[in-house]
């Protein structure tokens, strides 16, 4: 059983920066997507990678902002946020997957395993 704790986030205000970080333990952990959901919203991608890196997606709200990255030697997936918005103010979610995928999983019912979710709280 994949386990999943991820860590980064916390308050920051508009035009800020946060780097979120989930390590995977148990077994191996493929295809890895961030998700995220703000009150009264819906749960969203907000970025996936394929298990080697070559392949990223992004929500279309943080493209240019927003990088997804993975470390295997670490297995740890990372967001790198940069240019922080109100609108940004969520629980983020790690996920995996326990198969490899060609491509960027963006639908959230492919992940088999989830973290508990990190706060991120941006001021204006």
């Amino acid at each position: 059983q994949v386990q999943l704790v991820e860590s980064g986030g916390g308050l920051v205000q508009a035009g800020g920066s946060l780097r979120l970080s989930c390590q995977a333990s148990g077994g191996p952990s493929y295809g890895m997507g961030w998700f995220r959901q703000a009150p009264r919203k819906e749960h969203e991608l907000v970025a996936a990678i394929t298990w080697n890196g070559v392949s990223r997606i992004y929500a279309d709200s943080v493209k240019g902002r927003f990088t997804i990255s993975r470390d295997h030697a670490k297995n740890t997936v990372y967001l790198q946020m940069n240019g922080l918005k109100p609108e940004d103010t969520a629980v983020y979610y790690c996920a995996a997957g326990s198969r490899p995928t060609p491509q960027p999983m963006g639908d959230k019912s492919l992940y088999d395993y989830w973290g508990q979710g990190t706060q991120v709280t941006v001021s204006s």
